[in-house]
């Protein structure tokens, strides 16, 4: 069999014929190969990691602004020391309807005299309430909104549904003891003036639905 094989090669070789051999890849192109092949892959590797630093990035950014969001002040809040509560015991912080926190809320703060004892309310939402479920209230008040003092409800000018959020309702209530401070309060935020048997008609509107 070898003799056959050979025997073919000497007449090629005779005949002045070179064989043509297929070269076999060499041990350098699988070197290169293998670099490209790590190369994509800390290309790749990059890309992710990009991705997850923007990820990472725009989390904080978020958290920042939801951080951001709880410190700004509500138009309503005051610091401890600048409201006025009226009403006593453990609870006389917080809306004796509602329970939400009287200082937080204390522009739209209102008050009134039930047995001889004081009540707070964080709204006329919530004084409109108490009436509603048959309270006898004497002596009705409300903050003034640029004193930060009681005034008597019957002395009070409300804007009624400007563009400040309002406290339990949708419609805002903002009372002044002057007619100046109410009309330059509505020129920058819009609403109307009332005295307030109509604002206090307007909060039992958050009741009829």
């Amino acid at each position: 069999m070898l003799k056959i094989m050979i025997l073919p090669m000497a007449l090629l070789l005779m005949s002045g014929c070179t064989p043509t051999l297929h070269p076999v890849k060499s041990k350098k192109v699988y070197v290169e190969n293998e670099k490209k092949i790590q190369k994509k892959h800390q290309t790749l590797s990059k890309k992710k990691t990009t991705v997850t630093k923007k990820k990472i990035s725009s989390d904080k950014e978020l958290e920042k602004s939801v951080k951001k969001i709880k410190k700004q002040k509500l138009f309503q809040s005051v610091t401890k020391k600048q409201a006025v509560l009226l009403q006593q015991g453990k609870s006389k912080e917080h809306c004796c309807i509602c329970g939400m926190n009287l200082v937080k809320y204390y522009k739209t703060n209102h008050a009134a005299k039930l047995d001889g004892k004081n009540v707070q309310y964080c709204s006329l939402h919530c004084l409109a309430e108490h009436i509603k479920e048959g309270a006898e209230l004497e002596n009705p008040m409300v903050v003034d909104v640029k004193t930060l003092k009681f005034i008597p409800v019957t002395e009070a000018f409300y804007v009624v549904g400007s563009d400040v959020k309002g406290t339990m309702s949708p419609v805002s209530k903002y009372a002044f003891k002057s007619l100046k401070d109410a009309k330059v309060f509505q020129k920058k935020h819009g609403g109307k003036i009332l005295d307030f048997y109509s604002a206090w008609q307007e909060a039992k509107k958050d009741f009829k639905k």
